[in-house]
């Protein structure tokens, strides 16, 4: 009796990566083994909706920081559709572009933050997210995991120790010359330091 192979099942991280950091990588890799996934497409944002753009790092320099990190693991890949797309990032987009491009055969598992998945009710389209893909929702430790109001068997909640680590920190660590070594991939310390990203409030670009 053969055995019936399971669906191809794909990862979409989503995130600003400012800096990309070896927390989102650690999630990216617990999640992937957790679900079986064939791969992770790393998305970073193009023009955050939800951020003010003068406080986010140019989306360029955010996609090459998330190659750099990415380039070694053959399980990972990395997508340029929001850097490249005009206006405002909505997930809604990006899922519906990705939906199209595998196919309706392929399940898609949406990677995010637990803290941003708590805000995903006022999301654009919100019925429509879950139609598309599973959620996961990554957890820092000494977080309580609730997916209160969310749809059943549509999220789940993963715990990432190394989530500890936080790109905020890490942008703050940079512009009081305090070292991320072991924070961040070794590539990424040398992009940021190579173009001076963080440094007195400015960016590069």
């Amino acid at each position: 009796m053969r055995l019936k192979a399971h669906p191809r099942r794909v990862g979409i991280m989503g995130g600003t990566f400012d800096p990309i950091h070896h927390g989102h990588l650690v999630a990216a890799s617990e999640v992937a083994h957790f679900f079986r996934l064939d791969e992770v497409v790393f998305v970073p944002t193009g023009r955050p909706y939800q951020k003010d753009p003068a406080e986010v790092t140019p989306a360029e320099d955010r996609y090459l920081m998330t190659v750099i990190a990415t380039a070694e693991n053959p399980q990972f890949r990395v997508s340029r559709m929001e850097v490249d797309r005009e206006g405002a990032t909505y997930t809604i987009d990006t899922l519906r572009e990705m939906r199209r491009f595998y196919g309706p055969e392929v399940e898609l598992f949406f990677i995010t933050g637990a803290d941003a998945l708590g805000a995903i009710l006022s999301w654009h389209n919100v019925d429509e997210l879950f139609d598309l893909a599973h959620f996961v929702g990554c957890n820092r430790p000494g977080h309580q995991l609730t997916d209160s109001g969310l749809p059943d068997g549509k999220v789940s909640l993963v715990e990432i120790p190394a989530l500890a680590i936080s790109s905020t920190e890490c942008r703050e660590r940079v512009r009081k010359g305090e070292p991320i070594w072991y924070l961040v991939p070794d590539g990424i310390v040398r992009y940021i330091n190579k173009t001076g990203l963080y440094l007195d409030g400015r960016s590069a670009g």
